[in-house]
């Protein structure tokens, strides 16, 4: 996350997303058609009325296969119950259709630690657990991929000219964005939360339309749980994106050091954690679908 030269990441961001979750909604629909076919068919012979008591009196018969000697069903258990040795009812599975079953990481690279699947509830994190888990953000072997990313595309653009060009150019622009990441991951997912007691975890919504859930990942930036599983107020990202921006006033050479710039650095941080959220909304059906939860 760097200075306001990435504003135009967030859309192209939401844009893409935008599209993947439109060709994942295409597969949904394509599935459900075939079974939209199959009830509008007529019903057998069998299933008339004049057939009933033929099937009735054919589900009275035992089955020789079921009920012979030898099968075990056979056999009542002492508590004499009717349903004795019977085979269990089938399990319900869910997650057929992506269910909004997460993975610890997107494309088996990107940490994706934040992230709770749908219909999932877990215990209040303890501040220790709050710490690891933006040490996990900032430290994985992984995290130094978005840094490197986003200070290429800054210098590519002259964003920060005073730190040059070449080698010595990149190296500048790539310390300062791991240390702008680092610094708003433990600011919006271990001080504010440990302060404030606020769950810093993405809980997936997983069912819904496409804008629905759109809606809801978006809006998570400015509502999230606390320790009790109540809706509140996230101040744990919004304050703690605008301390991390704030803090970074440190590190830049001080041209970049204006109140502007600190602005924009905070609802950057803000818009390109928001699209993130949406990436992680529908993270679960983009696997299901195109990778097969190979990932």
């Amino acid at each position: 996350m760097t200075r306001p030269s990435l504003r135009n990441l967030v859309p192209t961001s939401l844009i893409v997303f935008g599209a993947l979750a439109c060709t994942v909604a295409g597969a949904q629909s394509s599935v459900a058609a075939p079974a939209a076919t199959l009830a509008t068919l007529p019903a057998s012979p069998a299933d008339s009325p004049s057939n009933a008591y033929s099937i009735a009196a054919a589900a009275a018969v035992p089955s020789p296969v079921l009920w012979s000697s030898s099968s075990p069903a056979a056999t009542p258990d002492s508590s004499g119950s009717p349903d004795a040795g019977m085979p269990d009812e089938p399990t319900p599975q869910t997650g057929g259709d992506g269910g909004g079953k997460q993975t610890k990481r997107i494309l088996g690279i990107i940490p994706n630690f934040r992230a709770v699947s749908a219909n999932t509830k877990l215990p209040p994190m303890s501040v220790k657990d709050k710490f690891v888990q933006a040490s996990e953000d900032s430290l994985d072997y992984s995290a130094i991929f978005l840094p490197a990313a986003v200070a290429g595309y800054s210098m590519a653009r002259n964003a920060t000219p005073e730190f040059g060009h070449g080698g010595v150019g990149y190296g500048r622009y790539l310390w300062h964005s791991a240390v702008d990441q680092t610094s708003e991951n433990y600011f919006v997912e271990f001080i504010g939360p440990a302060l404030t007691h606020q769950d810093p975890r993405y809980y997936t919504l997983g069912s819904g339309g496409f804008l629905k859930r759109t809606r809801y990942a978006l809006s998570r930036v400015v509502v999230t749980r606390n320790d009790a599983g109540r809706e509140v107020f996230n101040s744990s990202e919004v304050f703690g994106a605008g301390a991390s921006a704030g803090l970074s006033n440190l590190y830049y050479p001080s041209a970049e050091r204006t109140v502007s710039n600190t602005v924009d650095q905070w609802g950057l941080n803000v818009g390109i954690d928001a699209a993130t959220f949406v990436f992680k909304e529908f993270w679960p059906d983009i696997n299901h679908y195109l990778f097969h939860d190979s990932q």
